[in-house]
């Protein structure tokens, strides 16, 4: 599968299947949110939650590209995060994206 968050495909013809999305909620327990919050009042990345995130992006991401398979795409074109707080120390990630076709000839 391909991931791209330009617009086209160079030197690719496509058609365009619709959108492909995933999104996950995800959070931390609670010592290590008690940890994040000793951390943010002395500053400094919260390495956990980093993590957390990173993970977040990639679960939405497999799920995008799953649905997207599921469409029969070829590639996923501009491809995008938002993340949102769903409740104290929970944060829903999603990814998005059109879902294409290749042309072959």
């Amino acid at each position: 599968m391909i991931l791209t968050t330009t617009e086209q495909l160079p030197g690719r013809e496509y058609d365009i299947l619709g959108i492909a999305k995933g999104s996950v909620v995800q959070s931390k327990s609670l010592g290590r949110d008690i940890m994040a919050s000793l951390k943010n009042m002395v500053g400094g990345e919260i390495r956990d939650y980093t993590e957390m995130m990173n993970e977040a992006r990639a679960i939405a991401t497999k799920r995008m590209v799953a649905q997207a398979e599921e469409m029969g795409a070829d590639a996923i074109v501009m491809v995008r995060y938002a993340s949102s707080q769903a409740m104290d120390a929970a944060s829903e990630v999603i990814a998005y994206g059109t879902a294409v076709k290749i042309r072959t000839y």
